[in-house]
């Protein structure tokens, strides 16, 4: 089955269900994924990443354990992904090859102490040794850095994207309306 265009509330369940055929097996993602495909309180966002090569195999690898994202406006995932979300993990112009969970983040509002921070702290896990990285990079304003956990590589699932963005959230975690009983 080939998921097309954005991932609404009603349209979900079909991503759930592949991705539920995917996992299959993996008691960790078969129980978590379990509210995506139920359609109850959702605990965790749902996030698309698109990845090139050769940073997508080395998070499969395990070799890359944080993922970063520079950008010069606050574009996803900048302040909109948590510990516990799910990242989807996307070949450019492929499928869905991966999945893994967020175990940790951190946002700048990039300055020269920021710039040097990174580059000392999380070159390694990001995978960013060579100079090159970071000169493409140079221009931007913002940075996310997410540790991730739970890396699995999954049979692929087609999901045709149009746009040129390199992050989408596809689902929100649900805010489920807590009841007082106190104050009633």
């Amino acid at each position: 089955m080939a998921i097309t265009g954005e991932v609404t509330q009603g349209s979900l369940l079909p991503l759930a269900d592949e991705l539920q055929l995917a996992t299959q097996g993996d008691p960790f993602w078969e129980n978590y994924l379990i509210p995506l495909t139920h359609e109850v309180h959702i605990p965790f966002s749902l996030h698309l990443g698109i990845f090139v090569e050769p940073y997508l195999q080395f998070i499969l690898d395990g070799k890359k354990t944080i993922e970063s994202r520079f950008s010069t406006r606050r574009f996803a995932p900048y302040e909109q992904i948590q510990k516990g979300d799910v990242i989807l993990l996307k070949k450019s112009s492929g499928p869905i090859t991966g999945i893994c969970q967020v175990s940790h983040c951190w946002f700048y509002r990039l300055d020269p102490n920021s710039w040097k921070s990174i580059k000392q702290d999380f070159a390694e896990a990001i995978c960013a040794q060579d100079p090159d990285f970071w000169e493409q990079r140079q221009s931007a304003t913002y940075a996310t850095l997410v540790r991730i956990k739970n890396i699995k590589e999954i049979s692929p699932i087609k999901f045709a994207k149009r746009d040129r963005r390199g992050w989408v959230v596809l689902q929100h975690q649900s805010q489920q309306l807590s009841l007082d009983l106190n104050t009633l």
